[in-house]
């Protein structure tokens, strides 16, 4: 199913703008950030527009040539008042930083979409699909290819995936459980030895990207003991596979004798991995504790919130980040219209916690973390914030704070040519594109 939705203005001259908005799309001297930002504060010499609204759930973006932005949707709303999801097309026809058009291909749920030559790769939580999608147009040729079929459903959904400098296609299959439990998050439930789910998930799975027909059978299990990284990336300096881990949930609420409900909200830390073939990060048995500043042993296998044991051959993190924030997107920025601090640096989209109770919540954000080899160097820094109302954060659930507040849930980044940055909000359907305004 296809949908195509015009802006403000006419439809004939939105129709004549397709032939020639692909230039027009990356000029930024026609920019007028909102007088608000839309709603973000961001650091001086930085403004933002908005450059879409009101979309069913959008997550992860990509960027064409041209300036087209693809969005991967997973959809809004139940029953009777369903908008399904799909992948969208947003055109900025007149080069004003702001989406006249949206065309949307197909009705699913989708939280990746990634671009390749004359083709659109996307997921539906169970499989892999491809869509033949010229360059430069706004719909695909035919219905879509499965690349991978019946994969894990249900649990950590999403099937977020990345192109490695190899080619091949680096999928995230995200646990079932929160730990493993026998009975998941089932207070003082041991943990299932050795846990079955990683014969199937927690881990990334690599998968030729040009055949089709395939089964996780016939991928690779290229690395194994992640929770779930819904933010999965290569770093264009080197080549690497990174991705961010949700971290666990519910160490008081499930071992009340080991933890206090502070130190739960406290812990684990959100980790950026570094991820290799063969890589082990530890889950289920292992967490990283903030206040044992290492991975130490899961209670659910006979830990006590000290005790190393086995994590101790786990790989390590590059780099750790405050709990329960939940990382959904990863970029490293590449171009050069930022300050030069922030080349090569990354920039990491938070969901926002539901879990930190009794401290507030907290981490509906966009952060900046400067690296240096392969690792993150210093503490981050908050970039973009103002997402959500005071409300909310002590609210409890982002998505169902009451009234008319502001509940924007940071889920999606990606770089534009011009070297502008957008962030994609699947609450309210939100995508905000950021500038520096002293490069214009």
């Amino acid at each position: 199913m296809r949908s195509l939705t015009l802006g403000p203005a006419l439809a004939a001259l939105a129709l004549a703008a397709v032939a020639v908005s692909p230039a027009a799309a990356q000029r930024s001297d026609a920019v007028r950030c909102a007088p608000d930002n839309g709603g973000l504060t961001l650091p001086t010499g930085f403004c933002a527009t908005v450059f879409a609204d009101s979309l069913p759930g959008p997550r992860h973006l990509a960027v064409r040539a041209n300036g087209d932005v693809f969005v991967a949707l997973t959809g809004r709303g139940g029953g009777a008042n369903r908008i399904p999801g799909g992948v969208m097309v947003l055109r900025d026809a007149d080069g004003d930083g702001r989406a006249e058009m949206r065309i949307k291909t197909g009705s699913f749920s989708a939280s990746e979409v990634e671009l390749r030559p004359n083709a659109v790769y996307t997921e539906n939580g169970t499989a892999i699909l491809r869509f033949t999608w010229p360059d430069d147009a706004l719909e695909p040729r035919g219905d879509a290819d499965t690349i991978v079929a019946a994969l894990p459903a249900g649990g950590h959904q999403a099937k977020t995936f990345v192109f490695g400098r190899d080619g091949a296609l680096y999928v995230n299959i995200g646990s079932r459980t929160n730990a493993c439990q026998e009975q998941d998050r089932q207070s003082g439930s041991r943990g299932v030895d050795p846990c079955v789910e990683l014969e199937t998930r927690a881990g990334i799975w690599r998968f030729d990207a040009n055949r089709t027909g395939q089964t996780q059978a016939s991928g690779e299990r290229f690395a194994t003991g992640i929770r779930n990284a819904v933010a999965i990336t290569t770093n264009p300096s080197d080549g690497a596979l990174y991705v961010m881990q949700h971290g666990r949930d519910q160490l008081y609420q499930n071992w009340p004798a080991l933890y206090d409900s502070v130190r739960s909200a406290e812990s684990p830390a959100e980790e950026m991995l570094r991820v290799a073939r063969g890589n082990d990060f530890g889950w289920p048995y292992c967490y990283f504790d903030t206040v044992a500043g290492r991975r130490v042993l899961a209670p659910e296998y006979g830990g006590d919130a000290k005790t190393v044991g086995r994590c101790s051959s786990t790989t390590p993190n590059v780099g750790t980040f405050p709990a329960h924030w939940a990382p959904n997107d990863l970029l490293f920025y590449t171009g050069t219209s930022f300050p030069a601090r922030y080349r090569q640096g990354a920039f990491i989209a938070f969901h926002g916690s539901w879990n930190r109770a009794p401290l507030p919540q907290a981490g509906f954000n966009v952060v900046f973390q400067p690296m240096a080899g392969g690792r993150a160097s210093g503490r981050y820094e908050v970039f973009a914030d103002g997402f959500v109302s005071p409300e909310v954060l002590s609210n409890g659930r982002a998505n169902q704070a009451p009234g008319a507040v502001r509940r924007h849930r940071p889920t999606g980044l990606a770089q534009m040519r011009d070297g502008s940055l957008l962030v994609a909000d699947d609450a309210m359907g939100r995508i905000w594109r950021i500038y520096y305004a002293g490069a214009r």
